[in-house]
């Protein structure tokens, strides 16, 4: 990831759930174009902080200690909506619950809320593949470091 768009990890339930949430502040550089005068996150921005969050849920879930390293790629967007403008000042609390599960692909549902208002939702269908690369390990280990450095036990990162 080059970018990221969730800010810290809240809640972790491995096989189930995971919440996290995304400050929106005037320093995301997209903000100063879309749109002038009325800065929003766009809804694509929205789906992806999900997608990060979803992510990370199933790489904790199905990486493990007996378990093969895999990571989540994204492979499908569906039913992906954004209902209110999410602007500057604002917290984007995202939930990610996963739906079903097969031999190396999952279907993970989640919500977005600003307040208790629901400000979007959707599925996401990731693969779990086995990556090849030390420095992708190195840098997701340390950007889930970071998402979860609040976490009392600290998390086992695979």
């Amino acid at each position: 990831m080059r970018y990221y768009l969730l800010d810290k990890v809240t809640a972790l339930v491995p096989g189930e759930r995971a919440g996290g949430v995304k400050c929106v502040t005037l320093s995301d550089e997209v903000l100063h174009d879309h749109f002038p005068d009325y800065p929003m996150l766009p809804g694509a921005l929205i789906v992806e902080s999900a997608a990060q969050l979803a992510g990370f849920l199933l790489e904790m879930s199905f990486s493990g200690r007996d378990k093969p390293l895999v990571r989540a790629l994204l492979v499908q967007v569906e039913r992906a909506m954004v209902s209110a403008p999410v602007g500057p000042g604002v917290t984007l609390i995202l939930d990610a619950r996963i739906e079903s599960t097969r031999e190396s692909a999952a279907q993970v549902a989640f919500e977005g809320r600003v307040s208790d208002k629901v400000v979007a939702r959707g599925t996401l269908t990731f693969v779990l593949r086995a990556i090849e690369s030390v420095r992708v390990h190195e840098q997701r280990r340390y950007v889930y470091g970071l998402w979860t450095r609040d976490f009392s036990p600290p998390l086992v990162l695979p």
